[in-house]
């Protein structure tokens, strides 16, 4: 079941931006070759791996995702479909790269929001095996915590969230207050979304969201899936 949903019914709130085009890439160009005195050493990765998952990011990091066509969703579901079992044959190994595994996780995370069967079930499995390599890891601990958020366990998601805050990710403040809101704890939810305001300052759509919170115009609605 996917996590609770949060309508904020405000008329300041802009209409929704259609999303820009999901760009064309060949999986095969993660592969690198590099030279060396000892002969070709291959890799995984470089700028082309970067601008692939900003791109992916950009529009599956979040559910629904956001695509402007049909076409544009199943490309971008085919890249990740590929990229999760070339990581899958970089992960299974005995101590793998925790960059890896980060990185393994992430891209199943998006799948599950892309509706790929076994996505949320194969992304969990990795991030427990992140976190049991790297236990204090921010990024791991913050993308576990929204991770259990977005499949519906907000309580499982708290301690993830607390201890990614604890080791300076700011962002996970206006995690944790949302978390709240679907727990349907106000106070706490606007505790730690003033805390992320604070520590994000520029964020001007906080404020909407605090003020949306104290009058109420909050509507909880389960997605469901």
């Amino acid at each position: 079941m996917r996590m609770l949903l949060l309508t904020i019914l405000l008329a300041l709130v802009p209409s929704a931006v259609s999303a820009r085009e999901y760009g064309n890439y060949d999986t095969k160009h993660l592969l690198t070759v590099t030279e060396t005195p000892e002969g070709k050493k291959y890799g995984f990765g470089g700028p082309y791996l970067g601008q692939m998952m900003n791109d992916l990011s950009a529009h599956a990091r979040n559910y629904p995702p956001q695509f402007d066509t049909p076409q544009d969703k199943q490309r971008a579901t085919e890249d990740v479909k590929a990229l999760s079992g070339m990581l899958d044959l970089l992960i299974n190994v005995p101590n793998p790269d925790v960059g890896l595994l980060t990185l393994a996780s992430d891209v199943n995370s998006m799948g599950h929001n892309l509706d790929i069967p076994g996505a949320a079930q194969k992304a969990n499995s990795i991030f427990l095996r992140l976190l049991a390599a790297a236990p204090s890891d921010p990024r791991g601990n913050y993308m576990y915590g929204n991770f259990l958020a977005g499949v519906g366990k907000p309580k499982e998601a708290l301690p993830y969230l607390e201890k990614a805050l604890a080791v300076g990710v700011a962002d996970a403040a206006y995690a944790i207050g949302m978390t709240y809101l679907t727990l349907g704890d106000k106070e706490q939810a606007l505790k730690n979304l003033e805390n992320y305001k604070q520590r994000r300052p520029s964020d001007g759509n906080v404020d909407k969201l605090i003020d949306a919170i104290r009058n109420g115009k909050v509507e909880f609605k389960r997605n469901p899936g």
